[in-house]
């Protein structure tokens, strides 16, 4: 088990976390074991699959304006496939190039594999007469989460 389910007081999900980070949540006793693995324990602690916080947490901003821009989340909410061409991506890919004021932003990147990006180069789709497969979109909290 690598991770560990961290519940709101109201037992709705926020994240997950290390399982060390829980057993510091539970030590400074922020939250209480709510799911654990049978007959385990780590330390005095049983072995947590499932955190629940002692107090609630206000979450509004987790449904305004949509998860942080990251590399990780990007390749998850494009499947790991590059943008041009649909094969397997390594790189991300600027649609208006950072050298001309494009940034990380998740409408102006796709996940690109390393032919279609250095095809691409320095210019837009268009100048360099290649289509996008995707729409560049503002993925759910629930696509970047994925594990």
């Amino acid at each position: 088990m690598d991770a560990v389910l961290v519940l709101n007081a109201d037992l709705g999900p926020l994240h997950r976390v290390p399982i060390q980070h829980a057993i510091r949540m539970l030590c400074r006793k922020v939250a209480v074991v709510h799911e654990a693995v049978p007959d385990q324990l780590l330390g005095i602690y049983p072995l947590p699959k499932v955190v629940r916080l002692v107090r609630y947490v206000v979450t509004r901003w987790r449904f305004s304006a949509g998860p942080a821009w990251s590399r990780r989340g990007l390749m998850a909410r494009d499947g790991h496939r590059c943008g041009y061409c649909g094969d397997p991506a390594s790189t991300v890919d600027h649609i208006l190039p950072r050298s001309r004021g494009g940034k990380n932003t998740w409408r102006n990147t796709v996940a690109a594999c390393s032919g279609c990006n250095q095809r691409k180069g320095d210019r837009t789709p268009d100048e360099a007469g290649m289509r996008l497969r995707v729409v560049p979109r503002t993925p759910a909290w629930a696509q970047v989460t994925k594990r």
